[in-house]
């Protein structure tokens, strides 16, 4: 298995903003204000101080208004649906609040039909559901912003429905041993976006995947940056990057490897292969590092485009099995 951290090129990178956006939208979270609320509940509404031993409370405190979720370490076997309003759920210490297994609506720990939400430093795991959509986060809409949160062990990582106006931030996440293609409606993915409006994906890691794509997204633009898709461990896998419809933005900067075992391993990244419902030629694809894991022999392609809206890809550290950019008719 190849296991090194990402290569970031700082010259190439035109995706400052897209990292900023992440990080002043938690930093805008009071987060100092945690330090004084009183620990003897696990959720604590910050602007009112007031705990509960319910997610589900809390969220139903804030009600419509903005609030802020401070979320003290342990292991929650609790889900919650959020509405209205604007809320931020926040670890106390990053990476000790984990959501293990039980899921609201039969969809996922949080369900979020708000104005918007804001998630740092949670772990989501064991999310399974009949309809094999299990995931740790469903949006259905509003805008989201992810930062430093873990997804593992379960049907999908993040799930949404459509939102034309909504954007969809993850940054500095990581998503393991997600997807699955045992249901008749066809695979989960470790994101999985319906037709929203922006998404942005930086510096974070996909992993290990058990089935479908590692990020599928009908979105309109998609932002794909300084991150990591290590499939040497995966399992049944398909594409890295699946933007069925195509899309504008860029996929730049990224570490792709491709392991043995796959459903599909015809491509690491698919445009339109569902029709084009977007328009992909300002779709950038640029200083990408693709490769396979140790012990594969075959060929494949880098980027298969079905709209030839591209008409090819920039420059990319391609490994010499792999062709550049096919226009698949």
């Amino acid at each position: 298995m190849i296991s090194r951290p990402v290569r970031l090129q700082p010259k190439r990178l035109p995706i400052g903003l897209i990292g900023a956006v992440a990080a002043l939208a938690v930093a805008a979270i009071p987060v100092a204000a945690l330090l004084a609320q009183d620990r003897a509940y696990p959720f604590t509404v910050v602007e009112t101080g007031r705990g509960y031993d319910r997610l589900q409370d809390a969220v139903d405190a804030i009600g419509d208004a903005r609030g802020s979720i401070a979320i003290a370490p342990g292991r929650y076997e609790q889900c919650a649906v959020q509405a209205a309003g604007r809320v931020s759920y926040l670890a106390t210490q990053p990476g000790s609040a984990v959501f293990d297994g039980v899921t609201c609506e039969g969809k996922a720990a949080l369900v979020l039909r708000g104005r918007s939400a804001e998630v740092s430093g949670l772990v989501f795991q064991n999310m399974r559901v009949p309809d094999f959509n299990g995931s740790g986060i469903r949006l259905e809409q509003g805008n989201l912003t992810v930062a430093q949160s873990w997804f593992r062990d379960s049907q999908q990582g993040i799930l949404t429905h459509n939102d034309p106006n909504g954007q969809l931030v993850v940054d500095r996440s990581t998503f393991t041993r997600l997807g699955t293609c045992e249901g008749a409606g066809g695979c989960a993915h470790s994101i999985y976006t319906g037709e929203y409006g922006h998404v942005r994906i930086t510096r974070s890691r996909f992993e290990e995947g058990r089935g479908g794509h590692y990020v599928k997204a009908r979105a309109i633009r998609v932002d794909i940056a300084s991150s990591s898709f290590d499939d040497a461990e995966g399992r049944g896998t398909n594409y890295m990057i699946d933007l069925p419809g195509g899309a504008a933005g860029q996929i730049s900067n990224n570490w792709f490897v491709q392991g043995q075992d796959k459903e599909n391993y015809a491509a690491f990244i698919a445009v339109a292969a569902e029709g084009r419902t977007h328009d992909s030629s300002s779709l950038s694809v640029v200083g990408n590092d693709p490769r396979f894991a140790t012990g594969v022999d075959r060929n494949s392609i880098f980027v298969a485009d079905w709209s030839g809206d591209m008409g090819g890809v920039g420059d990319n550290r391609l490994d010499r099995r792999l062709t550049r950019y096919e226009v698949i008719r």
